[in-house]
């Protein structure tokens, strides 16, 4: 009889457990900007949307989500990423105890909050990320290859190859599944061939903008300076057509037309133009014709005189020889 009522009251007790709602998920921060498409557990995440322990926050390929958590920790998620807030225990003095988050893929800017560095830990594919109040990018490919790019404070990356710590700015890591990682070094335009894709770590090379003092962070000389591929050929541009600088019409030339020939006209000095001043011009000329008349008049004078001395002289010849032939006689 007793087995039946134990068995009575642990169906009950099933039946009234699962007829009571479930408790709601955790609020651990909310999302402060939302570009193109963000989606959570329950659909679109918009501004103002609270996100919870265990929820799954994945973006586009153009996507963009900026959340603040409640201890002041700042997680950007670039485009085409996935990633799990896995736990989040949080205690009443405005810090968490623990914080982690499981990186599926995809792009990330971290910056720690007022919680212990140690409270913070970040999961990859190649390894686990240990925080010591800092601020950084990482980066998971499609084959869990992990990239991590310090900015401020320092940072540590372990995987099954060892560890390698990161002290400087602009310091760098790569690191597979398998254990193969990179040594420490500045990071430059060559992690884009080595991860073999040029949109890695848009928040380095300016390809995607955050907003905030999020934002002002980063640089390492990366801005547009992302390589293309060596394996793939890019396409070239489509040619546009050159245009063909069109000279202006020309006018046709216009048959010349033949100028009438003028008859040859004889050609006549002008006389010299009179002088303005004194007139002397005028006179001198009328003096040359009056000098001229002149001595034309003179010349027929002399020509008269000499002929009447002729005559004379043929008169006296003649009276000679009358008085000559009279006394003759």
């Amino acid at each position: 009889m007793w087995g039946w009522r134990s068995v009575s009251v642990a169906t009950l007790c099933i039946a009234l457990s699962s007829a009571w709602p479930a408790p709601a998920a955790e609020p651990v921060g909310q999302a402060v900007v939302i570009k193109t498409e963000v989606t959570g557990q329950s659909g679109p995440i918009e501004v103002d949307t609270s996100v919870h322990r265990n929820e799954r926050i994945k973006t586009s390929q153009s996507g963009l989500g900026q959340f603040l958590f409640r201890d002041g920790t700042k997680l950007a998620v670039g485009w085409g990423s996935s990633v799990v807030i896995d736990k989040y225990v949080f205690d009443d003095s405005q810090s968490v105890k623990k914080l982690t988050i499981r990186a599926a893929k995809g792009t990330f800017r971290w910056v720690s909050g007022s919680s212990n560095s140690s409270a913070y830990q970040i999961l990859t594919p190649a390894g686990t990320i240990g925080v010591r109040g800092t601020a950084f990018d990482f980066y998971v490919g499609p084959d869990g290859t992990t990239a991590v790019v310090l900015l401020n404070g320092a940072a540590r990356f372990c995987g099954p190859g060892g560890c390698r710590q990161l002290q400087q700015r602009c310091d760098c890591v790569v690191a597979k599944p398998n254990g193969n990682m990179s040594a420490a070094r500045r990071v430059d335009p060559s992690i884009f061939e080595t991860l073999g894709n040029e949109r890695a770590l848009p928040f380095l090379s300016g390809n995607q903008r955050l907003a905030g003092g999020i934002g002002m962070l980063g640089g390492c000389n990366m801005a547009s300076v992302a390589p293309e591929r060596k394996d793939r050929k890019r396409p070239p541009p489509p040619a546009s057509p050159v245009p063909q600088r069109q000279d202006p019409p020309q006018k046709q030339a216009e048959p010349q037309k033949e100028r009438p020939t003028k008859p040859d006209t004889p050609h006549h000095d002008k006389p010299d133009k009179p002088d303005k001043h004194d007139g002397r011009g005028r006179h001198e000329h009328h003096d040359q014709h009056d000098d001229h008349d002149y001595h034309d008049q003179g010349h027929h004078r002399d020509r008269d005189r000499d002929h009447d001395k002729d005559r004379d002289r043929d008169g006296d010849r003649n009276h000679d020889r009358g008085r000559n032939f009279n006394r003759n006689r």
